[in-house]
């Protein structure tokens, strides 16, 4: 044991949070099972604004810093060591003194479409409703299917499920990677591929955010970063920070690494209501992957013109 006092992961409450910070933990056991035991690591939960408004769009009560902001102040104040994030949760630019540098190995970054009627994406009948809290989802699907309805839906994982049995929506829309984290891939009517569907930036990605001078801890943390996920990550918020970074504007992004080992970044631009669409892709060698979503980020923007503000809300 290398730490004089326990370790300190701090979460958001949900089952899913909960179940990436024991992954986090699971892993640092993994990697240091000579200087850390399960007695030296305490998982603490910390209700976010985020969580406790769930009436509204994200777009409309502050954004992706609603997840983050009071376990960022408790790093801050040393109440907790390090933090388990959702990557897409995560907004572009961190708070002076913090760092992510410690991504774990990406989950299946696509979207999993549910359906009460079991139909898909494209079966639904016009007029169905899809629920939904993302303005990329909404903007996508009103793109596919203008003819479509989209209505607010927030809350975990199990409340949206409760949502659609109980008849608020037709279908609904799920990260796979938390659906797959929380043992639920039996309710998964159809995968989206990225064609139909391109995934959130960092989507299936969990960072973990610490402060900038605890070295000791950072050392800890390197032993389970995974490179590659972390090129794609970076290559993927590179290009969202150019654009905007919040949950106001529809963007997706997705980057992955060939067989040839480039790096393949595609992104999209969209209007919330769907009827705009701008897309780019881009190839790079791996290690410059940040410069390339820097050029796409910059080329979406010149796409969309004087016009951009129309994409935010």
């Amino acid at each position: 044991m290398t730490t004089e006092k326990k370790l300190k992961i701090g979460t958001r409450g949900s089952p899913l949070a909960l179940a990436q910070a024991y992954e986090t933990r699971d892993r640092l056991l993994a990697a240091h099972p000579d200087r850390l035991s399960e007695n030296d690591m305490e998982i603490v939960v910390i209700k976010t604004m985020g969580d406790k408004i769930q009436d509204r769009a994200l777009s409309e009560v502050g954004g992706k810093g609603l997840f983050v902001k009071e376990i960022e102040e408790a790093l801050y104040r040393k109440d907790i060591d390090m933090a388990v994030h959702s990557m897409k949760d995560m907004e572009t630019t961190l708070p002076d003194g913090l760092v992510i540098d410690c991504i774990l190995p990406r989950e299946d970054p696509r979207d999993a479409f549910i359906s009460a009627t079991g139909k898909t994406l494209d079966e639904l009948p016009e007029g169905s409703v899809v629920g939904t809290s993302s303005l990329r989802r909404q903007a996508q699907i009103l793109n596919r299917r203008p003819d479509l309805k989209v209505c607010i839906f927030r809350g975990a994982v199990d409340t949206r499920l409760r949502k659609l049995r109980e008849g608020e929506a037709d279908a609904t829309l799920l990260a796979m990677a938390g659906l797959k984290r929380l043992d639920k891939l039996n309710v998964i009517t159809q995968a989206l591929e990225k064609e139909q569907m391109l995934p959130a930036v960092a989507q299936g990605a969990i960072g973990i955010e610490c402060r900038a001078d605890d070295s000791d801890l950072r050392v800890l943390l390197s032993a389970i970063d995974d490179p590659i996920s972390n090129i794609r990550i970076s290559a993927e918020r590179a290009m969202l920070a150019v654009l905007d970074g919040s949950c106001r504007t529809p963007i997706a992004g997705y980057a992955e690494i060939t067989s040839e080992n480039k790096l393949v970044l595609r992104a999209s631009l969209l209007s919330p209501d769907g009827k705009d669409r701008f897309d780019v892709m881009g190839e790079s060698q791996v290690d410059d992957g940040v410069a390339l979503g820097q050029e796409l980020g910059q080329k979406l923007r010149g796409m969309a013109g004087p016009d951009f503000a129309a994409f935010q809300i």
